[in-house]
């Protein structure tokens, strides 16, 4: 069983709060390889990122630190339920300026991972922070696309002006609409007609003892995610992206697109050691949890790792 952690330091103004997984019989006179995890978007350090893959790969002789996302789960700022890439992205490199802080790490061998929306997210991180020397996408997904796309109904304009009407209403004190990503059930989900392979296995991971954590929210705060609509995740990949890069992916295409994401980036990616992984017969969400198609992940992460720091 993995020895964990939990600390704070200082992000801009207010405190991040992680969970460092550490290796078996670890040492801390001796130096590590040190990975930074990154959680999905709504999620939080307890669930895929922490609890699964910074588990298992902390195993292997790994530092792993985990954290929360600034807004959300124990981490702060205000208000709360904001998911701005900008600072998703920025939330990494304070991970990594806390890491370097640590006698135990060895700051040239210092990776990043990240499951979902934190998988574009690390992959962006990592085109502007070359301390991160080898990087893992899990499963990614370009919250930018995807919020111009389905989280907008195809309609990013129309949603633009509804954030921003939305905005001078809090501004003058209306309470703010932080509304939920997911349906409350797969059964309310499917009565009212959803029938995306993605929705679906989000809130039976999300909304049920499978993966739910409190602070697993789900949420994000409407008003506010206007920042995401202009953001892109794998902009300039072509030129700064040129870390060894694994991607991993399952075959069963859903409506958050990491799919297609991965095979983007994969060509996109400046990278001469990438790969893509593809987890035949498997899903998004099966990818967060489900015993085989992790076990298929890590077995190609784990070397990928090990080569690369």
């Amino acid at each position: 069983m993995n020895k964990i952690r939990t600390v704070t330091y200082k992000n801009l103004g207010w405190d991040s709060a992680a969970d460092i997984y550490l290796p078996p019989n670890f040492d801390e006179k001796k130096k590590y390889p040190a990975i930074v995890s990154t959680h999905p978007i709504g999620s939080c350090k307890e669930q895929t990122a922490g609890n699964v893959y910074g588990a298992a790969l902390a195993k292997e002789g790994f530092v792993v630190i985990v954290f929360d996302a600034s807004f959300q789960g124990a981490s702060g700022g205000a208000p709360r339920f904001i998911e701005d890439p900008a600072i998703r992205v920025s939330d990494i490199r304070f991970a990594i300026d806390y890491l370097v802080t640590l006698p135990y790490v060895d700051e040239e061998r210092i990776g990043a991972i990240g499951v979902c929306g934190g998988g574009a997210y690390t992959i962006h991180a990592a085109m502007t922070d070359h301390r991160i020397k080898a990087l893992t996408s899990i499963t990614g997904v370009n919250f930018g696309r995807l919020i111009r796309e389905g989280f907008s109904n195809f309609d990013p304009v129309k949603a633009l002006e509804s954030m921003g009407k939305q905005r001078t209403m809090e501004a003058r004190g209306t309470a703010r609409n932080v509304i939920n990503y997911l349906p409350p059930s797969v059964e309310e989900g499917r009565r009212n007609g959803v029938t995306d392979i993605d929705v679906l296995e989000a809130t039976d991971y999300y909304k049920s003892g499978r993966g739910q954590q409190p602070n697993g929210a789900t949420s994000g705060l409407f008003s506010f995610n206007s920042a995401a609509m202009g953001w892109e995740a794998f902009l300039h990949a072509e030129v700064l992206l040129t870390q060894p890069l694994m991607v991993v992916i399952g075959d069963k295409p859903g409506g958050f697109g990491a799919y297609r994401d991965g095979w983007e980036i994969y060509g996109r990616a400046a990278s001469t050691n990438k790969h893509i992984v593809v987890a035949e017969g498997w899903s998004h969400y099966d990818l967060y949890d489900k015993v085989e198609p992790v076990a298929f992940a890590l077995s190609k992460v784990v070397p990928f790792f090990k080569e690369n720091l």
